[in-house]
């Protein structure tokens, strides 16, 4: 199709320009001109790849990691095999304020080529742990690397106290994410935090071999908390192997926006425990729908900027709020949350307006 343009003796058509062109320019303008009409890029699910959709959504909103993989300079080697190359690349993209889904196939590719399948369902807390596991294995700068480690490394030690002649071993170790059992019942994220690290008593076979008494005895266990990481991983364990089959509980667990670590029992840390300032604020939220031999991932996300509600369904993005994360508490008949994410930001949390679940 052409078009006339005026009343010029012009000979030469002029072509109409492509639609997809148009779209990028006048969003381009628009950010120029201060006004951010895509906000977020959605993701299109590319054989079953809601889960890593997800994540990466989630990945995408935790800005300190995008900016540690800016300061990588990869050395070289396979690229298309390297998961942290991959992910720079894509997150880069999705930081991009265009309409379209980002492109993110390379990803998905690189992931199966290091047997995160495609075509398969998966767990997204264990998809999330191995993606940490291979910037540790792939990364060519140690530093940076450690870097990105130390964003979720949570420092705990570990204490196992014989009944019989209170000999007491401790271990340190740590975690980079939280995973909380969860009762059949209505549970807060405070309750299971709590019952998490309380002591327990193991009896029977579940015995543990005291040095001391050279036999396995009777022994109280428990873990207290070293630190607490910039970024705070919550893994609802909603997933339950009963008579060899898996079960998914869709009981409710309320969980705030903000949280305040130091309210909870002094028995939960450390005795090296020393950090002051334990407030976090939820800026994503993992959702599962569905049974556990299936489902669907989506995930809830707050922007850096405006600090305003996203929902990302793979490649749909919509404008949401604090009151429809909350109902992902198993309250109503949609999805429930499987992993929370919190960020410490003491700033963020005082000039935020206290909505608390």
């Amino acid at each position: 199709m052409v078009f006339w343009f005026g009343t010029s003796n012009r000979t030469e058509p002029m072509s109409v320009p492509n639609p997809v062109w148009i779209t990028e320019q006048f969003v381009r303008l628009s950010c120029f001109l201060g006004l951010r009409e895509f906000e977020m890029r959605g993701l299109s699910n590319h054989r079953l790849s809601c889960c890593v959709n997800t994540l990466l959504q989630t990945l995408n909103a935790t800005w300190e990691l995008a900016d540690i993989l800016e300061k990588w300079k990869p050395a070289g080697g396979r690229a298309e095999d390297n998961v942290p190359f991959q992910l720079k690349r894509v997150l880069k993209m999705m930081q991009e304020d265009l309409p379209h889904p980002a492109p993110h196939q390379d990803f998905l590719h690189c992931l199966d080529r290091n047997r995160i399948r495609l075509s398969t369902q998966h767990d997204a807390d264990e998809v999330f742990l191995s993606i940490l596991d291979f910037i540790q294995l792939q990364m060519d700068e140690r530093t940076l690397a450690l870097e990105i480690q130390s964003l979720y490394k949570i420092s705990v030690e570990t204490q196992v106290q014989c009944l019989q002649c209170n000999n007491v071993q401790t271990r340190n170790s740590h975690l980079l994410s939280l995973p909380l059992h969860i009762k059949e019942d209505r549970n807060s994220l405070k309750d299971c935090m709590i019952s998490f690290f309380e002591q327990q008593e193991l009896r029977g076979i579940d015995c543990c071999f005291c040095a001391q008494c050279e036999a396995k005895t009777p022994t109280k266990q428990g873990v207290k908390l070293c630190s607490l990481p910039q970024i705070l991983c919550i893994q609802l364990k909603r997933f339950r192997n009963i008579h060899g089959f898996t079960h998914k509980l869709n009981c409710r667990v309320t969980f705030p926006e903000k949280i305040n670590f130091s309210e909870l029992q002094r028995e939960t840390f450390s005795s090296g425990f020393t950090q002051n300032d334990c407030r976090y604020i939820l800026y994503a939220v993992v959702v599962h729908s569905g049974g556990a031999m299936f489902g669907h991932y989506t995930a809830y996300v707050r922007h850096r900027v405006n600090h305003r509600w996203f929902y990302a369904d793979d490649s749909r993005v919509s404008h949401s709020s604090w009151e429809d994360v909350q109902k992902t508490d198993g309250s109503s008949y949609r999805g429930t949350a499987y992993m929370l994410m919190y960020r410490k930001d003491p700033k963020e949390v005082d000039q935020l307006p206290d909505l608390s679940g």
